[in-house]
């Protein structure tokens, strides 16, 4: 539905409505992404929720003395964000780890991670990393010669951006006790020399659980630690609610944190689904907890990723034709994925599953349809996660069965730069398949993946919008036959990702009664054209009715707090 600039006014008729508002935030185009197109001038917050919508003459009347007043100058409010997909703590500690993300050549590669080694102290390990080989020329994998004689005492284990392969250098391999008689784990691939069998230090989906088993574990106050970055980095990008696809036990550091008062992001915590008869035997069920942390929802791997080549597909790779990918080890033996499909739905959990390539996409489908034949129907919510490559007639499966794509738009504006190399002009157009999605009916819920991708919701409206690649060698966009509206990718990283929690009824749009989430951008992204996608950026964030960020001036935030007093 097209938003309409006509100005509307609510207001709550509990009782928190009667009393003086402690936040008021007027002269706004408040797109509240209510479904009927709304825009309003002002909004007024008591406690946590929003209380009331509308003019900004009238919302001025709920202003009492000790009103906190934000004029915002004309510019766009929307509900806070809400990023359907990441890995939150780890996110937290790739703040502080090395970041070698944009190293565009092998030599940046090893000179980062020289560095980094350096600084740490005996017995360190330098993790983290987010490489992409595709910046390097010839798109080479790395090797861990490049960094053994910079990092000879020092055991390091480093990501691709995807998280699906990643490099250890020797003392890694050494202390992780893989060497060319160690056999590829079901599900994994450990990258060997062609002639001699001896592995380059690459290891490929579930063989990184060979080194990630022997890195020392981060304390609890480590964790902490990271877990206070990754909340004040979502703040700071107008992200006020994260589905966590990799909480598992450190739900317990983000308890601590919301009873210290720190955590400034609401949390819906997903758990292994391989632990999921312990969930069920609580009598534990989805969407359990607080608005401020919930859990109830599980997460399962059909495939690895297109970057390592181990997503699963009906077809080879163009560009590596002796594979087709690699089912997770989650799928096998054949029939164990369903079966913990079908005993975590009878038990109410809900269900995540990553699944990329066309073939992992089909079959996860294919397991959900017989789950509801099994366990008649019911509000479950299935999801796949990412759901990046699709069959043409796999596309309206998911309005059929109720099945959320849970899609992070900004892969496609980094995989676009080589994803036709991959698997060909013909599989790339229903690749990050958007607008096709949203025609057949389907639900969108939008995040990022981070930290396979940077947090920032925008640039991910913008992804989904101008299909651009970072490169910049797609200005019309990639495959633009699947570009969305802004309104539709705004819509889909609040209202979609609070269906996909089963919160759509506490937030995703502001409407009194709503919790206070709420997010003013620098520019109007609805109405202001590619410009004001180009350039906006989040100026404050209010997240359960506090400010939690703001790069507002303290006289642009406040002036209008004194005129309100002063009346």
């Amino acid at each position: 539905m097209a938003l309409r600039d006509a100005v509307v006014f609510f207001c709550s008729l509990s009782a928190g409505a009667q009393a003086p508002a402690d936040l008021m935030v007027v002269n706004a185009r408040v797109y509240t992404m209510d479904g009927r197109g709304a825009v309003a001038q002002a909004l007024a917050v008591h406690g946590r929720r929003i209380t009331a919508i509308g003019k900004t003459e009238e919302i001025r009347r709920t202003a009492g003395p000790r009103t906190r007043v934000v004029d915002a100058g004309g510019r766009a409010v929307l509900p806070g964000f809400n990023d359907a997909h990441v890995h939150f703590l780890q996110g937290g500690f790739q703040l502080s780890a090395v970041d070698l993300r944009d190293a565009a050549t092998p030599e940046e590669f090893a000179r980062r991670i020289a560095a980094f080694a350096g600084k740490l102290a005996k017995g360190g390990w330098v993790l983290g990393g987010d490489w992409d080989h595709e910046l390097w020329p010839s798109a080479p994998l790395p090797r861990r010669e490049w960094i053994d004689s910079l990092t000879a005492a020092t055991p390091v284990f480093v990501s691709r951006l995807d998280g699906h392969m990643a490099l250890a250098n020797t003392a890694a391999l050494r202390l992780a006790g893989v060497t060319r008689a160690t056999k590829d784990p079901p599900g994994g691939l450990i990258v060997r020399e062609p002639r001699t069998g001896e592995p380059t230090g690459v290891l490929k989906d579930a063989a990184m659980a060979l080194v990630e088993r022997v890195i020392p574990g981060a304390s609890l106050e480590e964790k902490l630690s990271a877990a206070r970055a990754a909340t004040k980095h979502a703040a700071s990008l107008g992200v006020t609610s994260v589905q966590d696809m990799s909480a598992g036990a450190d739900l317990r550091v983000y308890q601590m944190l919301m009873e210290r008062g720190e955590l400034l992001t609401r949390i819906y915590a997903a758990t292994p689904a391989a632990q999921w008869e312990r969930l069920a035997q609580t009598g534990l069920r989805r969407a359990f907890g607080s608005p401020m942390l919930r859990t109830g929802a599980l997460k399962a791997f059909a495939d690895g990723s297109l970057g390592s080549t181990t997503a699963l597909f009906d077809e080879p790779y163009n560009d590596a034709p002796q594979t087709s990918g690699l089912p997770s080890d989650e799928m096998m033996p054949p029939g164990k994925m369903e079966a913990r499909i079908l005993g975590a739905d009878k038990a109410g959990l809900q269900i995540c599953v990553h699944a990329i390539g066309d073939r992992a996409n089909a079959e996860i489908l294919g397991m959900f349809e017989r789950a509801i034949a099994a366990n008649g129907p019911g509000d479950r919510r299935f999801r796949i996660e990412h759901a990046q490559h699709l069959r043409p007639g796999d596309l309206p499966r998911f309005a059929a069965l109720g099945v959320i794509a849970s899609m992070q738009p900004y892969h496609a504006a980094d995989d676009g730069r080589w994803a036709e190399k991959r698997i060909g002009p013909a599989r790339i157009q229903t690749t990050y398949a958007f607008r096709s999605l949203l025609d057949a009916g389907a639900v969108l819920a939008f995040g990022s993946d981070w930290t396979v991708a940077p947090l920032d919701p925008l640039l991910g409206i913008r992804a989904a919008v101008t299909r651009q690649t970072i490169d910049g060698r797609n200005p019309g966009g990639w495959v633009p036959r699947q570009k969305i509206t802004v309104e539709e990718a705004v819509r889909a990283y609040t209202r979609g990702s609070a269906y996909a929690e089963f919160a759509e009824g506490e937030k995703g749009t502001l409407e009194p009664g709503k919790l206070a989430d709420v997010v003013i951008l620098s520019h109007d992204i609805l109405s202001g054209g590619a410009e004001a996608l180009a350039s906006a950026r989040v100026l404050l964030t209010v997240m359960d009715g506090r400010v939690v960020y703001s790069r507002l001036g303290e006289s642009e935030a406040a002036r209008d707090s004194a005129k309100a007093n002063a009346r």
